[in-house]
């Protein structure tokens, strides 16, 4: 078999779906597997995902594992020479694997491989291509505006995103390798439950001798954290990840961790507080109605339109098509939303919408 993809869900049902139905696409022509772990999610319409998905295999979990053991299990049964570690809230074009493949079996030591991601607007994330987390270019994270260097600043920002290039740290939503490397790196270190893992991974294999890259050539959309809700839990489970990774490589280094470990700590509190003010102040966006929506059929349409709640559907385009319309029209004037053939919602980066 050659490729194995492996989600981890939890409580995202709608976004499941939408990624399933890209992987398909992705995978016509290739021996595969797709396997999806749910995190024992709350939402148990999930339970019915076997009966719709009879091509994948499900495993429903009685517990909440974590994204580091759940991926690790998953990896553990696949049967691929190629995996990718896949987020539930992605959506990958048709030309992925056959592109991706093509580049990770050209490159000498080659750890993992990473894309260009952007968001339902078509918002690059910088995040996907970073450098190995150093005092400096960490706490400028931790504190935006302190660090304007482009060598050593937490993101890769001295390679273009349209680029392609070896970088560090990559992004653990949409990550690429090979079986045989990932377990001889020992996959996710499974003392984090959610967060750094994906940092941690991509340094274990830099530091094995191999080299990670970004193919900035390659886009995949990524909805970002929405099985993730932002509150005090969030920010506590995030930032200890951040003291893991800290002790794991800086112990040695006592100036430099008590530093950053100062650091975690003060953004911590300015992190909670900040939230906390917010969710006064908060007006939660409205979703638009249905009659709201307007359904592109040609991508021309779209610099005459004044509507701003445009649906790209799998009717008229294909996933390679809506991320190029993504990529073109970005704008935050205009909100897009996601329509699988015969799916009855529609997604988009305010929320989901159900059509019937």
């Amino acid at each position: 078999m050659k490729v194995s993809i492996i989600i981890v869900s939890y409580n995202a049902p709608y976004h499941l779906q939408l990624c399933l139905d890209s992987c398909r696409y992705a995978l016509e022509g290739i021996t595969s597997e797709i396997i999806v772990i749910d995190n024992f999610s709350t939402n148990r319409s999930i339970d019915e995902f076997p009966k719709q998905f009879p091509h994948v295999k499900f495993i429903l979990n009685t517990e909440n594992l974590g994204f580091a053991k759940a991926n690790n299990l998953g990896v553990e049964i696949a049967q691929g020479e190629y995996i990718l570690i896949l987020n539930p809230d992605t959506l990958l074009p048709e030309n992925f694997f056959k592109e991706v493949i093509h580049f990770y079996k050209g490159q000498l030591d080659i750890g993992f491989l990473g894309v260009r991601l952007i968001d339902a607007r078509g918002k690059f994330h910088p995040e996907s291509k970073r450098n190995i987390p150093t005092a400096y270019n960490s706490f400028s994270k931790l504190f935006t505006r302190v660090n304007t260097s482009k060598k050593n600043n937490y993101y890769k920002v001295d390679v273009d995103e349209f680029a392609t290039a070896h970088t560090e740290i990559l992004v653990g939503c949409c990550m690429f390798s090979s079986k045989a490397i990932y377990q001889e790196i020992g996959g996710f270190d499974p003392c984090y439950f959610m967060y750094g893992e994906d940092i941690d991974l991509s340094y274990s294999a830099e530091r094995a001798g191999y080299k990670n890259y970004y193919k900035g050539d390659m886009t995949v959309l990524h909805y970002k954290g929405e099985s993730t809700q932002r509150d005090k839990k969030y920010y506590k489970v995030f930032f200890e990840a951040m003291k893991i990774f800290l002790k794991k490589y800086y112990a040695n280094n006592r100036f430099e961790y008590e530093i950053l470990l100062l650091g975690i700590k003060l953004k911590y509190i300015l992190s909670v507080v900040q939230h906390v003010l917010k969710k006064q102040i908060h007006t939660p966006q409205r979703l638009p109605l249905k009659n709201e929506l307007y359904w592109l059929n040609a991508s021309s349409e779209l610099n005459k339109l004044p509507n701003k709640n445009i649906v790209l559907s799998t009717t008229h385009f294909t996933y390679q098509e809506i991320l190029a319309i993504l990529n073109h029209h970005n704008s935050s004037k205009k909100s897009f939303y996601i329509h699988a053939n015969k799916h009855d919602f529609v997604i988009g980066d305010q929320g989901i919408i159900t059509i019937i």
